[in-house]
């Protein structure tokens, strides 16, 4: 459907560099990055408003690298919405049949059925100044969208929504992309790539450094940069060595954690997920699990329970489920075993950012 080979775009200091993507037809990707990380320029490359400086952009086995943004057949919604102040809302959506010279019946059948798909039938002859931020980004969308777009460019269309405003606007997104839309989404949010993507591309520095299905880019980042937006924080620069039964990586304070797999570096990044931490008061009895003897330095609440610092000779961050923390009945400087299967410890070659 959509597919960029070998794109380099030079914009003063900074590049994107070497990307290519394949988006096919009816998926919701999302593309991650902090801020200047190149994701708008990237969506302003495929939506004709800037050139490549080489490589190729293709739309449907179509070479549209040079085509005007007009023959392109594909819609931007920026994140400042871009809605007219002066028209009525039927007039924005409007627009890009008027600027096309549509008849009037058609336009407005078109008008209002892009209106109930967005839900905001009641507000077509309002104008925009007095309306929330999530009724402006439903014009922009039904705007976009009434001009049948084969590929929805979205530039961090939530960003400046409140949670209950996000939420509404999510299942809009689904359920736009249920009905056969494909949508190119650039966020900096993890939950957002979380609860709309099908696959997701991480942007660093101008490059895709990672990008496939969801859970297989944030269940096996490939460096510290993609697993820092996996929200993980236990990282152990470590040596391998193999012992009897167990590949073991060594911490720089000689902590032996258990691994699986063989063909390892000498030293590598270790990354455990928070979730994956147990905790229990008496010592577990299975022999396959990484288990340490910890102090507890500090408990703060968390957005699902509490998030534990340990120190069993490195520093461990650990969650756990607010029944479960009552259960433990746990206080700051009580020891406490920790404990996580060997296949949670996920090792990464050498220490890339």
């Amino acid at each position: 459907m959509l597919k960029l080979t070998d794109i380099n775009r030079k914009l003063g200091s900074f590049a994107l560099t070497d990307i290519n993507l394949e988006i096919p037809e009816g998926q919701y990707y999302v593309l991650l990055g902090r801020s200047g990380a190149g994701k708008t320029q990237l969506l302003e490359l495929i939506a004709g408003l800037e050139h490549p400086d080489s490589g190729n952009i293709f739309l449907d086995g179509e070479n549209i690298t040079k085509k005007k943004i007009q023959k392109r057949k594909i819609g931007i919604v920026f994140q400042d919405y871009a809605v007219f102040p002066h028209m009525t809302v039927f007039g924005n959506i409007a627009y890009p049949l008027k600027a096309k010279k549509t008849g009037k019946k058609i336009m407005y059948e078109r008008v209002v059925e892009a209106a109930k798909q967005m839900n905001i039938s009641h507000i077509l002859y309002r104008t925009p100044e007095n309306l929330s931020g999530g009724e402006r980004q439903r014009i922009a969308l039904a705007r976009t969208l009434i001009t049948s777009p084969r590929l929805l460019l979205l530039d961090e269309p939530l960003a400046s929504l409140d949670a209950s405003l996000k939420d509404d606007m999510k299942r809009v997104l689904r359920k736009i992309n249920k009905a056969g839309q494909t949508i190119i989404h650039v966020t900096h949010d993890y939950c957002d790539a979380i609860s709309l993507a099908k696959k997701v591309g991480v942007i660093h520095n101008g490059r895709i450094i990672q990008e496939g299905p969801v859970d297989e880019v944030f269940r096996k980042p490939v460096n510290r940069f993609v697993a820092r937006y996996a929200g993980i924080r236990n990282f152990f620069i470590i040596k391998l060595k193999r012992e009897t039964d167990f590949l073991t990586g060594i911490t720089r304070n000689n902590l032996k954690i258990k691994l699986e797999g063989n063909h390892l570096p000498e030293e590598a990044l270790l990354i455990l997920k928070s979730d994956d931490i147990k905790l229990s008061r008496k010592i577990p009895e299975d022999s396959s699990l990484n288990i340490f003897k910890s102090r507890i330095e500090e408990i703060i609440p968390s957005e699902y329970g509490m998030e534990i610092t340990l120190n069993a000779g490195d520093i461990f961050y650990a969650n756990v489920l607010k029944r479960e923390f009552e259960k433990l009945n746990i206080t700051e400087n009580e020891e406490i075993w920790i404990s996580f299967p060997v296949s949670a410890a996920i090792v990464i070659s050498g220490q890339p950012e």
